[in-house]
């Protein structure tokens, strides 16, 4: 009981969702010989939930989808899982599924009445009824410290990271190397960081003629969008009213590109209840250069010169400084702050 209870400290003293993911991952990793975990996230994706993979476990150590994986973990349907599926019918605390070689115990996490997601535990043999009252005492702990982080850094409305966390993720996901290339290397197809703002087109009007309710529903709708179209190791952030931020990891310019373009067409595509269609204007920009405030500062330049010239566009920073559609902003290296 000591070791769990030291993993229990440990998990409870951290200050960040995916460190106390993959502590908690650990933590449970104690109570069982040959045991698998994984933390699952649940989005919406061509009116279908999708399943994939945030946290897992790789030959005993626990790999997150933040630094370790080159590409998004393969993303499934939940109806394939029908165990699964039914507890979330029915907001149970836990679905289990045996086979004569493979037992499953999923564990969704609650934020009130939505599961956004679950530990999954897989071992060879089935769970004991000890094992699996500790299993729950530990997730239970984990849940409502989770709670407790959810609360304070994610928006209430979208459940996407709110705008006080991204100074910290922007220099977690910067300050990480990347691997798979020439660090020698400068060219344009050299993967990078990305930034980008994304604002909702004429979306006050949707207020005005529709209502707040139907407003809020389209910004919902947007954020499971942004869910769908972005990878396990990309972040999205709702920076308040109609305002995304999205940071796109180990990308090219041109992948960058299309997948910005990809989400811009996915928007336009898509049919809002009541109100039909709407669009999104986009700016971009790479993060190599400069503190978050001015990496936004950047983007969103590129996103005012698409909101000014037609909207439903994406725009790339570098590109408009080029043709001199933007001004370069000064950096803090050529001013004194007081």
């Amino acid at each position: 009981m000591a070791p769990i209870l030291q993993h229990l400290v440990e998990m409870t003293g951290h200050r960040d969702h995916l460190r106390l993911e993959a502590s908690v991952l650990t933590t449970v990793l104690q109570l069982g010989k040959n045991m698998e975990v994984r933390a699952l996230e649940f989005f919406f994706s061509d009116s279908q939930v999708m399943v994939r993979p945030r946290s897992w476990t790789h030959r005993g150590e626990v790999i997150s989808s933040e630094c370790e994986a080159p590409s998004d973990p393969a993303r499934g349907v939940l109806a394939n899982m029908p165990e699964l599926t039914e507890c979330l019918r029915e907001h149970c605390v836990a679905a289990l599924r045996s086979s004569n070689n493979t037992h499953t115990l999923w564990l969704p996490v609650w934020i009130e009445d939505k599961a956004y997601a679950c530990l999954e535990i897989t071992q060879p043999r089935a769970f004991s009824r000890r094992q699996r009252d500790i299993i729950m005492g530990v997730f239970q702990v984990y849940q409502n410290y989770q709670n407790l982080l959810d609360y304070s850094e994610r928006d209430a409305l979208t459940g996407l990271f709110n705008r006080k966390t991204f100074e910290e993720h922007f220099a977690r996901i910067t300050s990480q190397p990347i691997t798979g290339f020439d660090q020698l290397d400068t060219g344009a197809d050299v993967p990078q960081q990305w930034l980008a703002v994304i604002d909702i087109d004429h979306f006050k009007q949707v207020n005005d003629v529709y209502g707040h309710l139907y407003g809020d529903e389209v910004l919902i709708l947007v954020a499971n969008l942004l869910r769908s179209s972005f990878r396990a190791q990309d972040r999205v952030f709702r920076f308040g009213g109609e305002e995304f931020v999205v940071l796109l990891r180990s990308a090219t310019l041109e992948q960058a590109s299309q997948a910005f373009e990809r989400f811009r067409q996915t928007v336009e595509k898509h049919m809002f209840p009541q109100i039909g269609g709407i669009t999104v204007s986009i700016g971009f920009t790479s993060t190599m250069d400069g503190a978050p405030v001015e990496v936004l500062g950047r983007a969103d330049q590129a996103l005012y010169y698409a909101k000014e010239n037609g909207r439903n566009q994406v725009r790339y920073y570098d590109l408009m400084l080029s043709r001199g559609e933007v001004k370069p902003q000064i950096s803090h290296g050529e001013i004194e702050l007081f």
